[in-house]
Protein backbone atom coordinates (compact mmCIF):
# COMPACT_ATOMS: atom_id res chain seq x y z
CA UNK A 1 0.00 0.00 0.00
CA UNK A 2 1.39 3.44 -0.86
CA UNK A 3 1.34 6.54 1.24
CA UNK A 4 -0.98 9.23 -0.06
CA UNK A 5 0.38 12.76 -0.37
CA UNK A 6 -2.47 15.13 -1.10
CA UNK A 7 -4.52 13.28 -3.73
CA UNK A 8 -1.52 11.50 -5.24
CA UNK A 9 0.16 8.25 -4.34
CA UNK A 10 3.80 8.42 -3.27
CA UNK A 11 5.16 5.06 -4.50
CA UNK A 12 8.54 5.59 -2.85
CA UNK A 13 7.18 4.79 0.61
CA UNK A 14 5.08 1.77 1.40
CA UNK A 15 3.46 1.07 4.74
CA UNK A 16 1.25 -1.55 6.27
CA UNK A 17 -2.44 -0.72 6.30
CA UNK A 18 -3.33 1.52 9.20
CA UNK A 19 -6.32 0.69 11.35
CA UNK A 20 -8.96 3.37 11.18
CA UNK A 21 -9.19 5.37 14.39
CA UNK A 22 -12.37 4.62 16.33
CA UNK A 23 -15.07 7.26 16.29
CA UNK A 24 -14.46 10.01 18.81
CA UNK A 25 -17.32 9.44 21.20
CA UNK A 26 -16.12 11.15 24.39
CA UNK A 27 -15.48 14.81 23.58
CA UNK A 28 -16.13 16.02 27.11
CA UNK A 29 -13.81 13.49 28.75
CA UNK A 30 -11.06 14.16 26.23
CA UNK A 31 -11.38 17.90 26.56
CA UNK A 32 -11.35 17.73 30.36
CA UNK A 33 -8.16 15.66 30.28
CA UNK A 34 -6.47 18.18 28.03
CA UNK A 35 -7.76 21.06 30.11
CA UNK A 36 -6.48 19.39 33.28
CA UNK A 37 -2.98 19.39 31.80
CA UNK A 38 -3.40 23.04 30.90
CA UNK A 39 -4.55 23.85 34.44
CA UNK A 40 -1.41 22.29 35.93
CA UNK A 41 0.70 24.58 33.76
CA UNK A 42 -1.07 27.70 34.98
CA UNK A 43 0.85 29.60 37.64
CA UNK A 44 -0.71 30.20 41.01
CA UNK A 45 1.95 32.76 41.86
CA UNK A 46 -0.15 35.84 41.14
CA UNK A 47 -2.97 34.64 43.38
CA UNK A 48 -1.02 33.07 46.24
CA UNK A 49 0.93 34.67 49.02
CA UNK A 50 3.10 32.37 51.13
CA UNK A 51 5.17 34.83 53.13
CA UNK A 52 4.44 38.11 54.92
CA UNK A 53 4.57 40.97 52.44
CA UNK A 54 4.00 44.57 53.54
CA UNK A 55 3.84 45.57 49.87
CA UNK A 56 0.89 43.28 49.14
CA UNK A 57 -1.93 45.16 47.39
CA UNK A 58 -5.42 43.71 47.28
CA UNK A 59 -6.51 46.47 44.91
CA UNK A 60 -3.97 45.26 42.35
CA UNK A 61 -5.91 41.99 41.92
CA UNK A 62 -8.96 42.09 39.67
CA UNK A 63 -12.10 40.59 41.27
CA UNK A 64 -13.44 39.97 37.78
CA UNK A 65 -10.43 37.99 36.57
CA UNK A 66 -10.81 34.37 35.48
CA UNK A 67 -7.26 33.02 35.46
CA UNK A 68 -8.33 29.37 35.53
CA UNK A 69 -11.28 29.61 33.18
CA UNK A 70 -11.44 27.20 30.27
CA UNK A 71 -12.96 29.83 28.02
CA UNK A 72 -16.68 29.56 28.68
CA UNK A 73 -19.06 29.12 31.57
CA UNK A 74 -20.22 25.81 30.12
CA UNK A 75 -16.69 24.43 29.99
CA UNK A 76 -15.96 25.71 33.48
CA UNK A 77 -19.09 24.03 34.84
CA UNK A 78 -18.16 20.74 33.18
CA UNK A 79 -14.70 20.93 34.71
CA UNK A 80 -16.17 21.77 38.11
CA UNK A 81 -18.58 18.84 37.88
CA UNK A 82 -15.72 16.48 37.05
CA UNK A 83 -13.66 17.92 39.90
CA UNK A 84 -16.51 17.38 42.35
CA UNK A 85 -16.51 13.66 41.56
CA UNK A 86 -12.74 13.50 41.81
CA UNK A 87 -12.79 15.32 45.15
CA UNK A 88 -15.37 12.87 46.44
CA UNK A 89 -13.03 9.96 45.67
CA UNK A 90 -10.06 11.78 47.19
CA UNK A 91 -12.04 12.56 50.34
CA UNK A 92 -12.97 8.90 50.80
CA UNK A 93 -9.29 7.96 50.52
CA UNK A 94 -8.37 10.87 52.83
CA UNK A 95 -10.79 9.56 55.45
CA UNK A 96 -9.58 5.97 55.08
CA UNK A 97 -5.94 7.06 55.31
CA UNK A 98 -6.67 8.89 58.59
CA UNK A 99 -3.19 10.41 58.84
CA UNK A 100 -4.04 13.97 57.87
CA UNK A 101 -6.47 16.78 58.65
CA UNK A 102 -7.66 19.48 56.25
CA UNK A 103 -8.90 22.93 57.25
CA UNK A 104 -10.37 25.11 54.50
CA UNK A 105 -10.82 28.73 55.54
CA UNK A 106 -13.17 30.90 53.48
CA UNK A 107 -13.10 34.61 54.16
CA UNK A 108 -14.87 37.34 52.23
CA UNK A 109 -17.32 40.19 52.49
CA UNK A 110 -21.08 39.65 52.36
CA UNK A 111 -22.26 38.02 49.08
CA UNK A 112 -18.72 36.92 48.14
CA UNK A 113 -20.00 33.35 48.07
CA UNK A 114 -18.74 31.46 51.09
CA UNK A 115 -21.87 29.28 51.34
CA UNK A 116 -21.99 28.73 47.58
CA UNK A 117 -18.34 27.71 47.46
CA UNK A 118 -18.81 25.17 50.23
CA UNK A 119 -21.81 23.65 48.41
CA UNK A 120 -20.07 23.52 45.03
CA UNK A 121 -16.73 22.16 46.21
CA UNK A 122 -17.76 19.83 49.04
CA UNK A 123 -21.39 19.05 48.20
CA UNK A 124 -20.62 15.71 46.50
CA UNK A 125 -18.48 14.43 49.35
CA UNK A 126 -19.68 11.93 51.91
CA UNK A 127 -20.98 13.57 55.09
CA UNK A 128 -18.79 11.14 56.99
CA UNK A 129 -15.57 12.99 57.63
CA UNK A 130 -16.71 16.37 56.25
CA UNK A 131 -18.31 19.23 58.16
CA UNK A 132 -18.53 23.00 58.20
CA UNK A 133 -18.40 25.63 60.91
CA UNK A 134 -19.89 29.10 60.49
CA UNK A 135 -18.64 31.93 62.67
CA UNK A 136 -20.75 34.84 63.82
CA UNK A 137 -20.56 37.37 66.62
CA UNK A 138 -18.85 35.78 69.65
CA UNK A 139 -21.11 34.80 72.52
CA UNK A 140 -20.60 36.19 76.01
CA UNK A 141 -18.81 32.99 77.02
CA UNK A 142 -16.59 33.11 73.93
CA UNK A 143 -15.69 36.73 74.62
CA UNK A 144 -14.61 35.69 78.10
CA UNK A 145 -11.81 33.60 76.52
CA UNK A 146 -9.01 34.46 74.12
CA UNK A 147 -10.24 35.01 70.55
CA UNK A 148 -8.79 31.70 69.33
CA UNK A 149 -10.42 29.57 72.03
CA UNK A 150 -13.65 28.93 70.16
CA UNK A 151 -11.78 28.35 66.89
CA UNK A 152 -9.48 25.67 68.25
CA UNK A 153 -12.45 23.61 69.38
CA UNK A 154 -13.68 23.27 65.79
CA UNK A 155 -10.49 22.40 63.88
CA UNK A 156 -10.47 19.02 62.09
CA UNK A 157 -9.60 15.71 63.68
CA UNK A 158 -7.59 13.03 61.89
CA UNK A 159 -9.22 12.04 58.62
CA UNK A 160 -11.58 15.01 58.73
CA UNK A 161 -12.13 17.91 56.33
CA UNK A 162 -13.58 21.05 57.88
CA UNK A 163 -14.71 24.15 56.01
CA UNK A 164 -14.79 27.44 57.88
CA UNK A 165 -17.43 29.94 56.74
CA UNK A 166 -15.63 32.99 58.11
CA UNK A 167 -13.02 32.24 60.75
CA UNK A 168 -10.58 33.59 63.32
CA UNK A 169 -9.80 36.34 60.82
CA UNK A 170 -13.03 38.06 61.78
CA UNK A 171 -11.15 39.07 64.94
CA UNK A 172 -8.67 41.14 62.93
CA UNK A 173 -11.33 42.64 60.66
CA UNK A 174 -14.41 43.84 62.54
CA UNK A 175 -12.54 45.03 65.66
CA UNK A 176 -10.05 46.89 63.45
CA UNK A 177 -12.68 48.62 61.33
CA UNK A 178 -14.79 49.47 64.37
CA UNK A 179 -11.79 50.81 66.27
CA UNK A 180 -12.09 48.24 69.05
CA UNK A 181 -8.40 47.33 68.94
CA UNK A 182 -5.39 49.50 68.08
CA UNK A 183 -2.47 48.86 65.75
CA UNK A 184 -0.36 47.20 68.45
CA UNK A 185 -3.17 44.83 69.43
CA UNK A 186 -3.84 44.05 65.77
CA UNK A 187 -0.20 43.18 65.14
CA UNK A 188 -0.20 40.96 68.22
CA UNK A 189 -3.27 39.12 66.98
CA UNK A 190 -1.69 38.64 63.55
CA UNK A 191 1.34 37.05 65.25
CA UNK A 192 -0.89 34.86 67.41
CA UNK A 193 -2.77 33.66 64.34
CA UNK A 194 0.52 32.72 62.68
CA UNK A 195 1.58 30.77 65.76
CA UNK A 196 -1.81 29.08 65.98
CA UNK A 197 -1.74 27.99 62.34
CA UNK A 198 1.81 26.74 62.71
CA UNK A 199 0.68 24.64 65.67
CA UNK A 200 -2.07 23.15 63.49
CA UNK A 201 0.26 22.31 60.61
CA UNK A 202 2.89 20.84 62.90
CA UNK A 203 0.12 18.63 64.29
CA UNK A 204 -0.75 17.26 60.85
CA UNK A 205 -3.33 19.79 59.62
CA UNK A 206 -3.17 21.18 56.10
CA UNK A 207 -4.45 24.77 56.21
CA UNK A 208 -5.87 26.27 53.03
CA UNK A 209 -6.96 29.91 53.28
CA UNK A 210 -9.05 31.58 50.59
CA UNK A 211 -10.03 35.22 50.38
CA UNK A 212 -13.06 35.50 48.10
CA UNK A 213 -12.33 38.84 46.48
CA UNK A 214 -15.51 40.53 45.23
CA UNK A 215 -15.90 43.99 43.69
CA UNK A 216 -18.11 46.69 45.17
CA UNK A 217 -20.32 46.76 42.09
CA UNK A 218 -20.86 42.99 42.07
CA UNK A 219 -21.70 43.09 45.76
CA UNK A 220 -24.25 45.82 45.06
CA UNK A 221 -25.93 43.64 42.44
CA UNK A 222 -26.07 40.59 44.71
CA UNK A 223 -27.43 42.55 47.66
CA UNK A 224 -30.13 43.98 45.41
CA UNK A 225 -30.98 40.48 44.21
CA UNK A 226 -31.46 39.39 47.82
CA UNK A 227 -33.82 42.28 48.40
CA UNK A 228 -35.79 41.69 45.20
CA UNK A 229 -36.07 37.88 45.43
CA UNK A 230 -38.53 36.69 48.13
CA UNK A 231 -36.70 33.36 48.32
CA UNK A 232 -33.40 35.11 49.11
CA UNK A 233 -34.69 38.01 51.18
CA UNK A 234 -34.11 36.10 54.40
CA UNK A 235 -30.37 36.40 53.78
CA UNK A 236 -30.47 40.18 53.81
CA UNK A 237 -29.93 42.19 56.96
CA UNK A 238 -30.02 45.94 57.34
CA UNK A 239 -26.56 45.74 58.86
CA UNK A 240 -25.23 44.58 55.50
CA UNK A 241 -25.67 48.10 54.15
CA UNK A 242 -23.93 49.62 57.16
CA UNK A 243 -20.94 47.35 56.56
CA UNK A 244 -20.97 48.22 52.86
CA UNK A 245 -20.56 51.91 53.72
CA UNK A 246 -17.21 50.94 55.29
CA UNK A 247 -16.01 49.19 52.14
CA UNK A 248 -12.61 50.92 51.97
CA UNK A 249 -11.88 50.27 55.63
CA UNK A 250 -12.64 46.56 55.24
CA UNK A 251 -10.49 46.35 52.13
CA UNK A 252 -7.60 47.82 54.09
CA UNK A 253 -8.18 45.45 57.02
CA UNK A 254 -8.25 42.43 54.70
CA UNK A 255 -5.13 43.61 52.92
CA UNK A 256 -3.26 44.06 56.20
CA UNK A 257 -4.40 40.66 57.51
CA UNK A 258 -3.34 38.81 54.38
CA UNK A 259 -0.02 40.65 54.21
CA UNK A 260 0.79 39.78 57.83
CA UNK A 261 -0.50 36.19 58.01
CA UNK A 262 0.60 34.68 54.71
CA UNK A 263 3.13 32.03 55.72
CA UNK A 264 4.81 29.00 54.14
CA UNK A 265 2.74 26.73 56.41
CA UNK A 266 -0.58 28.52 55.80
CA UNK A 267 -0.49 30.58 52.60
CA UNK A 268 -3.33 32.72 51.31
CA UNK A 269 -5.02 32.25 47.94
CA UNK A 270 -6.86 35.29 46.61
CA UNK A 271 -9.86 34.09 44.61
CA UNK A 272 -11.53 36.51 42.17
CA UNK A 273 -15.18 36.16 43.17
CA UNK A 274 -17.23 38.21 40.72
CA UNK A 275 -17.81 35.00 38.72
CA UNK A 276 -19.43 32.37 40.92
CA UNK A 277 -18.53 29.52 38.59
CA UNK A 278 -14.88 30.50 38.29
CA UNK A 279 -14.67 31.14 42.04
CA UNK A 280 -15.84 27.58 42.74
CA UNK A 281 -13.56 26.15 40.06
CA UNK A 282 -10.48 27.87 41.46
CA UNK A 283 -11.11 26.69 45.01
CA UNK A 284 -11.84 23.14 43.82
CA UNK A 285 -8.57 23.05 41.87
CA UNK A 286 -6.64 24.21 44.94
CA UNK A 287 -8.28 21.62 47.20
CA UNK A 288 -7.57 18.85 44.70
CA UNK A 289 -3.95 19.97 44.44
CA UNK A 290 -3.59 19.84 48.22
CA UNK A 291 -5.15 16.38 48.53
CA UNK A 292 -3.11 14.95 45.68
CA UNK A 293 0.04 16.24 47.31
CA UNK A 294 -0.49 14.17 50.46
CA UNK A 295 0.42 10.78 48.96
CA UNK A 296 -2.78 9.32 50.37
CA UNK A 297 -3.02 5.58 50.82
CA UNK A 298 -5.36 2.98 52.22
CA UNK A 299 -4.44 1.49 55.61
CA UNK A 300 -2.40 -1.70 55.69
CA UNK A 301 -4.54 -4.76 55.20
CA UNK A 302 -5.25 -7.18 58.00
CA UNK A 303 -3.55 -10.44 56.86
CA UNK A 304 -6.17 -12.49 58.69
CA UNK A 305 -8.82 -11.30 56.23
CA UNK A 306 -7.19 -12.72 53.10
CA UNK A 307 -8.65 -16.21 53.42
CA UNK A 308 -11.77 -15.22 55.31
CA UNK A 309 -15.01 -16.47 53.72
CA UNK A 310 -18.38 -15.05 54.61
CA UNK A 311 -21.03 -17.78 54.97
Amino acid sequence: MCRTVGNACDARVTTAPLARAPPYTEPVAHRLKKEEAQQKALPWAQWRLSAPDPAFSLAALDPGAKPFSLGSKTADREQLDALALELDALQELFYADHRHKLLVVLQGLDTSGKDGTLRAVFGRMSPIGVRTAAWGVPSQNERAHDFLWRIHAQVPAAGEIVGFNRSHYEDVLVPVVEGQIDAEQTARRHAQINDFERLLTESGTVVLKFLLHISADEQRKRLQQRIDDPTKRWKFQAGDLAVRLKWDAYQQAYQAAVAATATPWAPWTIVPADSKTHRNLMVALAVREALQGLALRYPDEDPSLRDLKVV
